[in-house]
């Protein structure tokens, strides 16, 4: 369901408006940049992957203030009559430079810029941290659950436990474009062309008399080839259940495509089931596991050798279970052509307009990253720049399709050294700063504390 315009328009904080009135009525209108980054990824975190920004794209292009929201503002307290009549004409008509949804990015590092008026990037702040924020969290979690399971198959079953209907899209959206291969999301799938996977959950089982009944009848009713459901009752009769309906499917053309798993020893069950199936001579039928699992448990169950053909995940998927929140911002770091930051402890601000290069090392690899100013020239011929110019003039000129974005990801993962595969590495990335940022930073630190009397 995407957000009407004045969902758009009125998902703000209310800062944003009363800095941009204030703005309005001083006439302070100059060109600024602000750079949304992350400072301090959470601690068990060594990459992020970049998403949520053709969503963000979609909702910059259809900011509108129509007639219901301005009669709203028009009754908020610190909000100018003035400039509330000026809103009926916002559009927002900036620039923007990102980084290609997929791309894994470290801190500090510009996930994107946004060059425009003050007042125009200022009331796009909360747009651009709620539709980059979660979508990367949820991106970089799959992703781990991708790198610990290669050569798996990753279904997320997280929308009933997303935090709103919404973001049940944004995560299926994320997990697609980190390597899952499908979605229990109807509306995904819909929306985004996923690959859409289901079955039936125990409440179908138990609604029969038994389940071998239960089995019999989803077979017989389900047009493709079934997948049951096993752990109802006993998880080792269910695969015996299973085994009764494979045959009786044989003599029809079909095929019982999998069985699945849903509690218990997951690692000594997927054994057992497998011993049980290749005994009676369908070890062509796959098992898929689920229940409260996410990269820890699937690594865990890998490490076993667990039989496990393809896992299901969903909860700690869409909530990001273990890393919830990054300290993720979008801060001014040029005014007027000028640099500004931030000194704040814990809080400084990179200054400029920037741009990320990354070096390619001989064997096709990354090897380090370079946080540079965008107008600097490429630090070699084996480096490539990370941000390019997504939006002009408030219009889109540049986006990745999903596919595109997965298949950059898929590729991203593949050229960065073995160890970062780790959920826990020993090692950091290497990230620095360019010669001239790191001298700007410094003269720009220093006539900011002279100014200020510090």
């Amino acid at each position: 369901m995407s957000p009407t315009r004045l969902e758009v328009a009125l998902s703000t904080d209310l800062y944003e408006l009363t800095m941009a009135s204030s703005y309005h009525t001083l006439g302070h209108a100059g060109r600024a940049v602000f750079s949304l980054f992350v400072r301090k990824f959470p601690e068990n975190r060594h990459f992020l992957v970049a998403a949520g920004i053709a969503e963000l794209l979609e909702r910059l292009v259809e900011l509108r203030f129509e007639e219901e929201a301005l009669r709203f503002l028009a009754t908020l307290p610190g909000l100018r009559r003035s400039f509330v009549d000026s809103l009926v004409h916002f559009r927002f008509r900036g620039d923007i430079w990102a980084v290609q949804e997929g791309t894994v990015v470290f801190p500090d590092e510009p996930i994107l810029e946004v060059e425009a008026p003050i007042d125009q990037a200022q009331i796009i702040e909360t747009l651009v941290l709620n539709s980059v924020h979660y979508a990367t969290l949820v991106a970089t979690k799959a992703a781990r659950c991708v790198l610990v399971a290669p050569g798996k198959t990753l279904v997320d079953f997280g929308l009933r436990r997303t935090p709103s209907l919404d973001a049940g899209l944004t995560a299926a959206r994320a997990a697609y474009l980190a390597g899952f291969a499908a979605t229990s999301n109807v509306l995904a799938g819909e929306r985004y062309g996923i690959p859409v996977s289901g079955t039936v959950a125990h409440s179908y089982i138990e609604s029969f008399p038994s389940e071998l009944d239960a089995f019999r009848a989803f077979a017989r009713t389900y047009p493709g080839d079934p997948i049951l459901l096993i752990d109802t009752y006993d998880t080792l009769r269910g695969a015996e259940h299973a085994i009764i309906v494979a045959r009786e499917l044989t003599q029809e053309g079909r095929r019982v495509r999998a069985v699945r798993l849903d509690s218990g020893d997951l690692a000594e069950l997927s054994r057992a089931v497998r011993e049980i199936l290749d005994r009676a001579g369908f070890r062509d039928i796959q098992i898929f596991a689920s229940g409260g699992l996410d990269e820890y448990e699937i690594a865990e169950l890998e490490a076993k050798r667990a039989p496990i053909d393809g896992y299901g995940v969903g909860s700690r998927l869409g909530t990001s279970a273990d890393a919830p929140l990054a300290d993720m911002a979008y801060k001014l770091v040029e005014y007027e052509g000028q640099p500004v930051l931030k000194l704040s402890t814990g809080k400084r601000t990179l200054v400029g307009a920037k741009q990320v290069w990354r070096r390619v090392g001989a064997d096709g690899r990354y090897v380090e990253d370079l946080i540079a100013l965008r107008d600097e020239p490429a630090p070699g011929p084996d480096w490539i720049p990370l941000l390019r110019p997504v939006m002009r003039d408030g219009e889109i000129v540049e986006t990745s399709t999903l596919g595109q974005a997965r298949a950059h990801h898929r590729e991203e993962m593949q050229r960065f050294p073995e160890w970062m595969r780790s959920l826990r590495p020993v090692e950091r990335y290497p990230v620095r700063l360019s010669q001239r940022l790191a001298q700007l930073q410094s003269e720009a630190e220093r006539r900011v504390r002279s100014r200020e009397g510090l």
